[in-house]
């Protein structure tokens, strides 16, 4: 699927006062949401995520971001972000998101949304616009499982579905390359070349799961999509921990618990996993305590509690 619906809500054409756009907007020194950082082979993750309080994550190199819970100002700069559902702690921030790119004069943000909801947001940005009396101009594309999108020449974004209380879905980035067949390793690079000038197709594509974006969902969302075991890096919930807990309410609530990892910790072949959305019934330490005394040795050191 290629195509996009374009959703410019324009009751108002001019943009108010505005700002320039300074040589650096990542350089402005307005800390206004919680963000925390760390580097996997190349990749930065930069985020927070905790259960009923708010989402959002993004990652700089890959041009791309995850959920609107709360909108950190750097994050502005991110032209492309995809909404994994429409609770309020991962959509809160959208309107904001759109009007602060759309004030600082900057292009219109490609939006990927799980197209069950696509009216529904329209519907609340159109109401915004009329609040705020500003133009909130955005390219919406709506997806569903299964979807596929050219981010780059080196990228491409994959749709699959998740399990929650309402539609959502997960995102996959993938690394695209092509490499020689094969069969053709033999031959010269003027005998490639004149197979190639003559119409055979002498290459194939070649992807490798980058990141991973669960969003909400019991473990069938993790189970739907082999890339989750697979993508250098998962960004994954555990919202609950503790044993006395029960899994079969917490899945019936669209939700994962420790437990639910813990069966799986052979499958996981990640180089990193990011476990977030933590439940706001435990503390920071009580957390770790859990998870350090239970954590299978094969996750050890490749697990990460983003707290």
């Amino acid at each position: 699927m290629t195509g996009s619906t374009r959703s410019s809500f324009s009751d108002r054409d001019d943009a108010g006062p505005g700002f320039d756009l300074p040589a650096d907007a990542e350089d402005i020194a307005v800390d206004n949401a919680p963000v925390r950082r760390e580097v996997f082979a190349g990749l930065s993750v930069e985020g927070y995520s905790r259960a009923a309080v708010q989402s959002y994550w993004r990652i700089p190199e890959l041009k791309i971001g995850f959920d609107f819970g709360l909108q950190p100002w750097s994050f502005m700069t991110t032209a492309t972000w995809c909404l994994s559902h429409t609770h309020l702690d991962h959509v809160a921030a959208l309107p904001v998101y759109v009007s602060r790119r759309r004030m600082m004069h900057m292009p219109e943000p490609t939006i990927y949304v799980p197209e069950s909801s696509m009216d529904d947001i329209r519907a609340l940005l159109a109401i915004f616009q009329r609040l705020d009396r500003g133009r909130l101009p955005c390219n919406l594309v709506p997806v569903v499982a299964g979807d596929e999108f050219d981010l780059s020449r080196e990228h491409v974004l994959t749709v699959y579905p998740t399990y929650h209380t309402i539609p959502s879905v997960g995102y996959v980035v993938w690394d695209r390359r092509r490499k020689l067949k094969e069969e053709y390793f033999h031959l010269t690079g003027e005998q490639i070349r004149d197979l190639r000038f003559s119409g055979v197709e002498v290459s194939r594509e070649v992807r490798t799961p980058l990141v991973s974006y669960l969003g909400d969902s019991n473990p069938r969302g993790l189970d739907a999509c082999e890339a989750n075991f697979q993508a250098k890096v998962l960004i994954m919930e555990m919202t609950f921990v503790a044993k006395e807990h029960r899994r079969e309410k917490i899945h019936k609530f669209g939700h994962i618990h420790f437990d639910d990892i813990i069966e799986r910790a052979d499958q996981f072949q990640n180089d990193w996993i990011i476990a977030s959305h933590v439940s706001t019934r435990y503390h920071d330490d009580s957390v770790r305590a859990m998870v350090k005394k239970r954590l299978p040795a094969s996750l050890r050191g490749r697990f990460l509690l983003w707290l």
